[in-house]
């Protein structure tokens, strides 16, 4: 079911908690004009959907409105199969190929200037192991002209004429997309001391992307983020040494720098705060928590030393944390992301014409995108749902109609997708835990096979309201998905994220535990069926299910799973960071001298010869943040007796599947393995 909050007046707060417009599916507007195939749904052991249906490449991954509204860059996919760079011309509607490779992907693209592109290359075919290039940076005129390789590739070049001995180093990269929407010029960023491990000593740089000259910029040593104001100027930065990080901002009266907060990087404060925006008349964008466990956006005055009397947007529920959407020196509203994303316009023109979008399109978050700056009257909109991977469209403000620009995943019919739905239950010490429920589109809603699927990370936000090809095509095969935002996750408030900390195999188990019980007790889960699965986290998580609970869950699927807490720390080649292994493990896992004991009570690699259930370990060759070795150790201790363990090594994957063979293969493998050990 959608979420949709109340609209917010400008510098409001909310009072209570925005109500949630719960809305009978149907199929989507304009949905019929997509090309789709029908689904079959089945039930748990009757096959259905092959992974090859739903584990697919996006068709139209981005685009992208000129600073003055004319053009419109899109990012498709071309006739090699790679994405391509095309611009439109919204005066003739006609479109132009400004790149296409047959070895490369285009990966991000910005608008230099209403004239001029910059983009980045990527690699969606190629597994970790094989990938030899680095980003790059490139630029391009709108109509294909003017082609200039402005940052090398390391080993792969474009032969497009450039003097290669005058690139800039591969380790050069785009600063957060900005630009300054006039003038040949991007902000890059390039670390001089880097590893696979960590970056640092960063030169901030503005780079001409018509001569392929950079002049360095300067800014306070150890600034490892930056924030310019709408003309170019740097006002505020972020620095870091060791585990002591600073907001640190730009006083233009006497070109001092002074310190606005410090904090810890890795576990925060109550002092720690982010900057989103600098405004034009110096004010800041921020989200911080000022002695509330929620994260709210404010202003604050850096001359007077003066926040907001309230904040300009919080949630009694979530974390608010938004990007700041502007036009020229205006800003216009505030986009963020709770269960839903949400866009609170400050502006009443753009808070009409959403209202009006979201009329015709009532059963999709409607993102809208404005040019920067002139009078032209094209609005961007990019829409998407829980069962509708994104759609591309233009609305003319004038005209008042829609054209259709294209669709992620134009083989995806939503009216055959799973809705998925947020709960909130209690758990056992009466703290909130929520909870994500997704059920299978037809048949039964009881009594269902279930898979309780935990994310990784585990500091991280967990999903959100869209569509998720795995978990749909769970849903499609007959099962139910759980996922429990255990102790940890963020996104929830404070509480909750620290709630978490030193946990692992203790209250964030608990948690998922409870959420299982949760949904047995509602009916929903038939409790003989009952698998837990996941990644990284959710892998080590899905292993100390069976360890801790092994009458709740039948079997369990684990991938690129943490085995040993102690591995965390000891094995030197992950790409785990030094900082991280003396900072911040210790506060958020466990200090591995003072908790050894601990550790080890609470490593899956400990408890290994217990297990006597079904279990799927697959694991990548190179990956380097949970190493094979993790797997290795862990199958080797497993006892010989069970003889229900299936094991499955990618030589070339990373953490986590890149090739779309690999993606395929492993989820035929899983669904297989469901299908055999939740058959009723």
């Amino acid at each position: 079911m959608r979420p949709k909050l109340n609209a917010l007046s400008a510098r409001n707060t909310w009072a209570s908690r925005a109500s949630v417009l719960r809305l009978t599916r149907r199929s989507l507007l304009l949905s019929a004009a997509l090309t789709a195939w029908p689904l079959r749904r089945a039930q748990a052991g009757e096959g259905g959907p092959r992974a090859e249906s739903f584990v697919k490449r996006s068709q139209m991954e981005a685009a992208v409105l000129s600073p003055d509204g004319k053009r419109l860059a899109m990012l498709t996919v071309g006739p090699h199969g790679r994405l391509m760079l095309s611009v439109l011309d919204l005066a003739s509607m006609k479109p132009q190929i400004a790149f296409n490779s047959d070895s490369a992907d285009v990966g991000w693209v910005v608008w230099v200037n209403p004239n001029r592109l910059a983009f980045t290359l990527s690699d969606r075919e190629t597994p970790q192991a094989k990938q030899d290039a680095g980003p790059g940076l490139f630029a391009v005129d709108h109509d294909g002209s003017n082609l200039k390789q402005l940052v090398e590739r390391q080993w792969a070049w474009l032969k497009n004429g450039n003097d290669n001995a005058r690139l800039q180093p591969w380790n050069t990269f785009l600063l957060n997309g900005s630009t300054h929407r006039k003038g040949p010029e991007v902000l890059v960023l390039r670390p001089e001391a880097h590893s696979e491990k960590d970056w640092g000593y960063f030169k901030l740089l503005s780079l001409n992307t018509l001569t392929g000259r950079a002049v360095e910029l300067d800014s306070p040593l150890h600034s490892v983020a930056w924030w310019p104001d709408g003309q170019g100027n740097l006002r505020v930065v972020l620095t870091r040494q060791a585990e002591k990080g600073a907001l640190r901002w730009l006083d233009a009266a006497n070109g001092q720098w002074k310190t606005l907060t410090e904090f810890n990087v890795f576990t925060g404060g109550e002092g720690d705060f982010g900057v989103r925006h600098v405004a034009s008349d110096g004010q800041l964008y921020i989200s911080a928590r000022r002695g509330s466990d929620k994260q709210a956006m404010w202003l604050l005055d850096p001359v007077k030393g003066e926040w907001s009397d309230k904040p300009l947007l919080q949630s009694p529920d979530f974390d608010v944390d938004a990007e700041v959407i502007t036009r020229a020196d205006k800003v216009l509203g505030l986009r963020f992301t709770i269960d839903a994303e949400v866009t609170q316009w400050l502006d009443p023109d753009m808070r009409a014409l959403q209202a009006q979008i979201d009329k015709v399109l009532p059963r999709t978050v409607n993102r809208l995108s404005v040019p920067w700056s002139g009078d032209e009257s094209w609005v961007l909109v990019e829409a998407f749902a829980d069962i509708q991977p994104r759609l591309f469209f233009l609305y003319n403000r004038q005209t008042r109609k829609f054209s259709r620009l294209g669709a992620q995943r134009p083989d995806i019919e939503a009216k055959q997708m799973a809705s998925m739905d947020l709960q909130r239950i209690k758990a056992r010490d009466g703290s909130d835990l929520p909870v994500w429920l997704s059920l299978p589109k037809d048949g039964p809603k009881k009594n269902l096979p279930t898979v309780v699927l935990v994310h990784g990370g585990p500091f991280v936000h967990g999903p959100s309201w869209q569509w998720d090809a795995e978990v749909q095509l769970l849903n499609a095969r007959g099962y139910a998905v759980l996922q429990p935002q255990f102790r940890g996750t963020t996104g929830f408030g404070l509480k909750h994220a620290r709630g978490g900390w030193r946990q692992w195999g203790k209250a964030m188990q608990t948690d998922v535990a409870e959420a299982t019980q949760w949904a047995i007790a509602q009916g929903i889960a038939d409790p003989k069926r009952i698998a837990i699965a996941g990644a990284s986290y959710g892998g080590y998580a899905s292993l100390m299910g069976l360890i801790r609970e092994p009458e709740l869950y039948r079997c369990a699927v684990a991938w690129v799973g943490v085995t040993d807490l102690d591995m965390l720390y000891s094995v030197g080649w992950s790409d785990t960071s030094d900082d991280y292994k003396t900072f911040g493990a210790p506060a958020l896992i466990g200090d591995r001298v003072k908790d050894a004991a601990d550790l080890k009570e609470n490593s899956p690699l400990t408890h290994a010869g217990k297990i006597n259930k079904p279990l799927f370990l697959a694991y990548g060759g190179a990956d380097k943040r949970v190493p094979l070795v993790h797997g290795e150790a862990f199958r080797k201790a497993l006892p010989a007796s069970n003889k229900q363990v299936e094991w499955q090594v990618y030589p070339d994957e990373g953490h986590g599947w890149r090739a779309p063979e690999t993606q395929i293969d492993f989820w035929n493998r899983v669904l297989a393995f469901l299908d055999k050990h939740l058959a009723p």
